[in-house]
């Protein structure tokens, strides 16, 4: 049998006193797709990194193709043939599909220092056609939908292969963490032909698509890997398990039904309400109600103008029509914080551009929505200041170093986490909006998420609910609200007290 492609060897990474990948080893055959799954911090993005020549190993041995490796930058990975596409996608909108897929590189079509523009998009319409793009290579990256921005990122690793004699690997970062069942099918069908031309590091959080594309899984837990498994010879409840090292209970999503419920205040007005909002070319006619201590699921596809829908109402764009209750009485949004003096908070979705200030510590982001709370005559008060956020980092079980750590070092997951203790720290806090509060986070890190929602509507909060996945959309809603093309087209109402038809869901949604 010929060596595997990638194969490390009891690979260790520290930075600090923190032991990011402890002695893995792992290998990748050709033509196949690795799974690999694992909870926040459990080292995943510190092997990608490695694997991608971001970071070097401090110790333990790197093969590709049987030879001893050492990939000192990015470059010298993609001259090996690897490759890796972001979670957070790495393309710049206001340049051509071809542009993006050949940049940093000197393909044939430049002439002195200048693109040749038909031979690049030539260059650029050949590779698409590799990948099965019916999109030209001269349409401009800002205008493509997310999952044809997926294929260009794609296209890019692929194109590699013409600079490279090695095998191509492609490292895969929460590939499908945006897409919705369609296109997901559609890049599973994909990777699947790639299989003949590259092998595949899949980095999952979804226990269901790894074992559907997979070949084999590895699960990482505190830097290391405690387990491989065969797709076919294991289940959800036992990558699970591998995972979190307990079971996974049954009441998963609903457990918030065994939380206390808000007794009178039900009785009153609804805690937001949405009469005829409008907003042009996103959404129109949009009316709904959330009581004090209930959830409403609001699904629908990229596009379907529930994201607009949910930033208008914190202020971040203005919807010129239509009214806004909160607690019967009408309000005018003109800004963010104008929402939380009325005490709509909002959790975005693009954690690294809305949720979190990169560059500053734990505690400065934390607390950005309370100076208040922790300031007296303009001073900080730096015992209080820490006292609210470690009770926060406890609360929600943020791994970092300490309260003064800079909020990038830490995991994606953890980073989300941050975003969403900066608003439930608000005091006058009466609706939440959580625009896909668990995307990126692992199955252990959604629990401790989803307990903090219980908590915030045992207190009477209401909360309006965007979600990636049906499931958790109405595992968790007491009723749902569907959109498409900016409208309101289907509503769910007590959804715990029905069996939900998923079919007749996508219908609305697609």
């Amino acid at each position: 049998m010929s060596a595997p492609l990638i194969e490390l060897s009891a690979v260790t990474k520290k930075y600090g006193a923190v032991t990011a990948l402890d002695s893995v080893s792992l290998t990748v055959n050709r033509g196949e797709i690795v799974g690999i799954i694992g909870q926040n911090g459990a080292g995943k993005s510190t092997l990608l990194k490695l694997l991608s020549g971001s970071v070097q190993a401090d110790s333990g041995e790197f093969r590709i193709s049987g030879a001893p490796a050492r990939l000192g930058s990015t470059a010298d990975a993609a001259r090996r043939g690897i490759a890796i596409v972001h979670q957070e996608q790495s393309l710049i909108p206001n340049l051509t599909v071809a542009e993006n897929v050949f940049v940093g590189r000197s393909p044939g079509a430049t002439r002195g220092g200048f693109y040749n523009w038909p031979a690049l998009f030539r260059d650029g319409d050949r590779q698409l056609a590799k990948m099965g793009c019916d999109f030209p290579s001269s349409a401009m990256v800002g205008e493509l939908t997310f999952i044809q921005r997926q294929m260009v990122e794609l296209t890019r690793a692929l194109s590699l292969g013409d600079d490279s004699d090695d095998h191509l690997t492609i490292l895969l970062d929460e590939p499908t963490s945006l897409l919705n069942p369609g296109d997901i099918e559609f890049l599973f069908a994909e990777l699947r032909a790639l299989k003949q031309r590259a092998s595949v590091l899949f980095v999952s959080h979804r226990m269901d698509e790894v074992l559907s594309i997979s070949d084999r899984v590895y699960v990482m837990s505190n830097g290391r890997c405690v387990a491989e498994r065969d797709p076919a010879q294991c289940n959800e409840d036992e990558l699970y398990r591998l995972m979190v090292g307990e079971e996974r209970s049954d009441d998963y999503y609903s457990s918030r039904r065994t939380s206390p419920t808000v007794p009178s205040a039900t009785l009153g007005p609804p805690a937001l309400s949405v009469s005829g909002l409008a907003l042009n070319g996103e959404f129109k006619d949009i009316s709904f109600e959330i009581a004090p201590g209930s959830i409403l699921g609001l699904g629908g596809v990229v596009d379907s103008g529930r994201e607009q829908l949910a930033r208008s109402l914190f202020g971040l764009t203005r919807a010129p029509a239509g009214e806004v209750r909160v607690d019967g009485i009408p309000v005018r949004i003109s800004g963010p914080r104008h929402a939380i003096r009325h005490g709509i908070g909002y959790v975005a979705a693009e954690r690294k551009v809305e949720g979190v200030l990169l560059g500053q510590s734990v505690a400065r982001n934390l607390t950005y929505c309370i100076p208040d709370r922790i300031s007296s005559m303009g001073w900080i008060r730096r015992r209080r200041e820490l006292e609210i956020v470690n009770e926060w980092i406890s609360k929600l079980k943020i791994k970092a170093p300490n309260a003064r750590a800079d909020v990038g070092s830490l995991s994606g997951g953890n980073q989300q986490k941050v975003a969403l203790a900066k608003i439930l720290s608000i005091p006058q806090l009466k609706v939440l909006i959580v625009d896909h509060p668990t995307r990126g986070l692992d199955l252990g890190a959604k629990a401790d998420v989803y307990e903090q929602i219980r908590i915030a509507t045992a207190s009477g909060m209401a909360v309006l609910l965007l979600s990636d996945t049906l499931d958790e959309l109405f595992g968790l809603s007491d009723n749902v609200i569907i959109m498409k093309d900016g409208q309101i087209t289907g509503r769910h109402l007590d959804v715990q007290s029905s069996q939900p038809q998923f079919d007749q869901v996508v219908r609305e949604m697609v």
